[in-house]
């Protein structure tokens, strides 16, 4: 023990193309206001470098986790995702991430929260930012989340054992249905101009838009994304007026400072060739619809789990920004291939219609996590006392 410090357990783990800091929540503060300060000092955070804690100084690895057994029989283990920013003093609790979601299962396990049962081990997980529930089947070797395997994901190097993770239950979690207003598409006014958009809500919600409503071809890297000023002031316009839709701020100019997170800003484009991020190229064969993704004021640098699923869901909604661009082959398919920065991402989606509206049956999605390390954080004392 230091006497100037204290220690919490933590575990660094990768979550597909993510990463994230885990901590359990009884060994947390329990006042949000003073877990809060802890958590932000343990990622080093307000710092754009984060050199004084534990963040990666990078909007896909400054994320955060705490689990902890579930408090209700209908879930296994209940887990709180933030978004930790760099910027500022702030945790945002509004969203989801999918890519950290599909670790908390082997995590789970690993801690000895749920019993581990070979082959494969069934997680119910309790989204506790939107009250809704993930299963995650995870595969079980001698008690422990199995870590090798020959599953392949882009944007992650190397392979790992295949985590299933079907999403369904996350529809309509954050508004009651998967269509807040009801309509497969809004017309937003921002920056003087009428922008056609699809508003949905499956993991998270997701602001959809044809890249050319917005002047782009939609192969744009995320680096010629962020360097379009212009372009991202009428991003965030657009996506501040939809989080009041949405319901996660009471005015526009709110978002960027309450709920920097979700929605997400989806940019879309039909099936096009262009170069991945590592160099390989994608061929318009291969996917059935290109997206640029942003959030938290940054271009994604793949394509996270939460907007791919609502990307699926989207997808089967007749009229939809997403439905528009596809082919009549890939509105069929129970599989849709999504072409992003650093390759494609997969997500089974199946719906049926119910009337007028689209009732979502399945949201499939696959992912490999691995514990990179575990261990005690050190907190000044001052953090506490504040």
């Amino acid at each position: 023990m230091h006497p100037e410090m204290k220690q919490i357990s933590c575990a660094i783990v990768r979550g597909g193309t993510s990463k994230g800091i885990f901590f359990k929540r009884h060994e947390l503060p329990a006042e949000q206001k003073k877990r809060d300060k802890v958590l932000l000092a343990a990622f080093g955070s307000p710092d754009l470098r984060q050199i004084d804690g534990l963040g990666g100084a990078d909007v896909l690895t400054s994320k955060l986790a705490v689990v902890e057994r579930a408090r209700s029989a209908d879930a296994d283990v209940d887990y709180t995702f933030g978004q930790v920013s760099f910027e500022k003093a702030f945790i945002d609790y509004n969203g989801n991430c999918g890519n950290i979601s599909s670790a908390v299962g082997p995590y789970a396990i690993d801690e000895g929260l749920v019993p581990a049962i070979e082959p494969v081990t069934t997680v119910r997980i309790r989204q506790t930012n939107s009250n809704t529930i993930l299963i995650a089947e995870v595969p079980v070797k001698n008690g422990k989340a199995q870590v090798e395997g020959d599953f392949e994901i882009d944007g992650v190097p190397g392979t790992g054992a295949k985590i299933t993770m079907d999403w369904a239950g996350t529809v309509g979690g954050r508004t009651g249905r998967l269509l807040p207003t009801g309509r497969a598409k809004d017309i937003i006014r921002a920056e003087g101009r009428a922008y056609p958009v699809s508003l949905a809500d499956a993991g998270n919600p997701v602001v959809f838009i044809a890249a050319a409503a917005l002047g782009l071809k939609g192969t744009e890297t995320p680096a010629e994304i962020e360097a379009d000023a212009e372009l991202m002031r009428t991003v965030e316009d657009i996506r501040g007026r939809a989080a009041v839709i949405f319901g996660l701020v009471d005015s526009p100019e709110k978002a960027i400072l309450e709920s920097p997170y979700a929605p997400f800003f989806a940019i879309l484009s039909a099936p096009a060739a262009y170069t991945a991020l590592d160099g390989t190229r994608v061929s318009a064969e291969n996917v059935h619809i290109v997206s640029r993704l942003i959030f938290m004021q940054r271009a994604h640098k793949a394509y996270p789990i939460t907007g791919t699923v609502c990307t699926g869901a989207a997808a089967r909604v007749p009229g939809s920004v997403v439905w528009d661009l596809i082919s009549e082959e890939a509105r069929r398919n129970g599989t849709l291939l999504i072409g992003h920065p650093s390759g494609i991402v997969p997500v089974e989606a199946y719906g049926r219609q119910d009337g007028s509206q689209t009732q979502i049956t399945r949201l499939g999605v696959y992912r490999t996590a691995r514990r990179i390390m575990d261990g005690q954080v050190y907190i000044r004392n001052s953090v506490f006392q504040e």
